[in-house]
């Protein structure tokens, strides 16, 4: 089998996320592999590296597919084209590499990091307001360190998750968390080995409600205790939230 890696960037406004869903055809992963089978004259399934959430962006996903190489008969730059050519505006295929038959873009990531942007200056952005959450009061930023903190290491994430159905594991391990104003916007970077479902945007509704001073620092600690979606923040909305890279360990194979 020939296996292909895309790097991919995409405006998640008018998207139902990343799944293939079997209630509407506005998802990201059923625009690519329609694209594909348009390419190939069969159907080919894509895996991404994660599912982002409805009106999520990516700057730089990564996802792969495989198909027979009786039928991989396009170069990495005419698939890209191809793409390009069939896509609409808001998502752009920035790379294809051929990558080792066994690569999977989602089993074999080792960390991802995801940037929440939030509007925090003096006057509201006007052009880039679709894609930061604004917030008018002030924001006390180092009560937020201090709770980003608390979320580092790992932890059963339970508390920080929307799917109170969940079956499997909900232990994640979050690397890093850093904070980052540049003019008036609030960066938020969570690096980590995986997300639950709606985990990010829950920790960042938790920071924001620190930084306002609705929530202690300390009451993460008792988030993680009791396992109870009702102990942590609000969800902050999807606007704000990119996937921003993708890290994988594949030995000694260096084409991401």
């Amino acid at each position: 089998m020939a296996n292909f890696c895309l790097i991919i960037q995409y405006d998640g406004t008018r998207y139902n996320g990343w799944q293939r869903q079997g209630n509407t055809p506005d998802t990201i992963q059923e625009k690519l592999e329609n694209i594909l089978e348009q390419l190939y004259g069969e159907p080919v399934e894509l895996h991404g590296s994660g599912r982002t959430d409805a009106g999520v962006h990516a700057l730089r996903q990564v996802a792969n597919y495989r198909i027979p190489r009786m039928i991989s008969r396009y170069s990495c730059m005419e698939i890209q084209d191809y793409f390009n050519s069939c896509l609409p505006q808001d998502i752009r295929i920035l790379a294809v590499e051929k990558a080792p038959e066994r690569f999977h873009a989602r089993l074999n990531a080792e960390s991802k990091i995801y940037e929440y942007r939030i509007d925090i200056g003096r006057v509201s952005r006007v052009f880039e307001r679709r894609y930061v959450y604004r917030i008018d009061e002030p924001l006390n930023l180092r009560r937020m360190r201090e709770g980003a903190d608390l979320l580092t290491g790992t932890h059963d994430f339970k508390s920080f998750c929307s799917n109170r159905h969940m079956k499997k594991s909900t232990v994640r391990t979050v690397y890093e968390i850093t904070m980052e104003e540049q003019d008036g916007i609030l960066y938020i970077r969570y690096r980590g080995d995986g997300f639950l479902y709606n985990m990010v945007r829950i920790m960042t509704g938790t920071l924001i409600e620190i930084g306002l001073g609705e929530r202690m620092p300390s009451q993460i600690t008792a988030a993680f205790e009791g396992l109870d979606r009702s102990l942590a923040g609000f969800t902050a909305p999807a606007r704000g939230l990119f996937l921003t890279d993708v890290f994988y360990v594949i030995g000694n194979c260096d084409f991401l």
